[in-house]
């Protein structure tokens, strides 16, 4: 029955409720791009050079980053971190010509991704570019210092930065190795590494290769990624730097046509064996990809 001639039949299913709308991202990324355009102005009407310009120009990722924090999961909240994002990596191109600038506009950054990472629902993400960013950071600020003995600087990071990781994968065996060692292994290997290349004595490739070589074998032992990925290469990497000499030398000795026609059966072997190294490559990748 009906109550009165507009009535509502009664056990009619109710009419759906109209999706609440949702504010579009364009506004608040264009604010984010007038304001960063608004900081690069007044830092250069203020006559500061090109680097100091890309430190001032960190606000702006800064500012969104606790913007972001109140707004959680709002539609808006990633739209809005991107923009800043790109703010960010103009701050880092304006001041690469300034090494030192560099290190500090690097390490601010990272600062402003690991407070990013906090949230859960920007952890994975945030937590790597910050990681990446703190090494690069003490990168560049060893290389602007024109540091020779890099591995007294770095290994004091090193060993705390793998104790911490070493506790995360205590606490939660299913976190990535690229997380937990990545950062303190690299922040020691690869400067090590670029040292090692520019070093004419032995000692430091000796040493660099043993250390590359304990880390390759406890990553292939304990079946973890990071360890093994990152050993390998810097032991591949020593060892190339240090055949490389013997290798000219071998060259320069055979006749000039001898290395093409081995480089010419080395692609014809390569090819007659194309489906087995295909197989070889998918089952090294498999085994890497079951890695932690």
């Amino acid at each position: 029955c009906t109550a009165g001639g507009g009535g509502v039949r009664r056990g009619a299913p109710a009419r759906p409720a109209a999706p609440r709308a949702v504010d579009p991202p364009a506004p608040d990324c264009s604010a984010v791009v007038g304001a960063s355009g608004l900081v690069a102005a007044a830092a250069a009407a203020a006559e500061l050079p090109g680097h100091r310009i890309g430190l001032a120009l960190l606000a702006v990722p800064a500012a969104v980053a606790l913007l972001g924090a109140g707004l959680g999961r709002h539609p808006v909240a990633l739209p809005l971190e991107t923009t800043s994002a790109a703010a960010g990596l103009v701050a880092v191109a304006l001041a690469v010509p300034h090494p030192p600038t560099l290190a500090l506009v690097l390490a601010l950054a990272g600062v402003v991704a690991a407070g990013t990472a906090v949230r859960a629902e920007r952890r994975p993400l945030a937590g790597y570019v910050a990681a990446v960013l703190f090494v690069a950071a003490t990168w560049v600020r060893l290389a602007a210092s024109e540091v020779d003995v890099p591995e007294a600087y770095t290994l004091p990071v090193t060993v705390p930065a793998l104790a911490v990781g070493l506790l995360r994968r205590r606490r939660d065996p299913s976190a990535s190795s690229w997380v937990a060692y990545g950062p303190g292994l690299a922040a020691t290997l690869v400067p090590s590494l670029l040292a090692a290349w520019g070093d004419t004595g032995w000692p430091r490739p000796l040493l660099l290769g043993l250390a590359a070589l304990g880390v390759t074998l406890a990553g292939a032992r304990l079946r973890l990624r990071a360890p093994l990925v990152l050993g390998g290469l810097t032991l591949a990497l020593v060892a190339l730097h240090e055949l490389a000499p013997y290798v000219v030398q071998v060259v320069d000795a055979l006749p000039r046509w001898l290395p093409p026609a081995l480089a010419g059966l080395l692609l014809l072997a390569v090819g007659a064996t194309y489906e087995q190294r295909l197989r070889d490559a998918r089952r090294i990748r498999e085994t890497l990809g079951r890695m932690r």
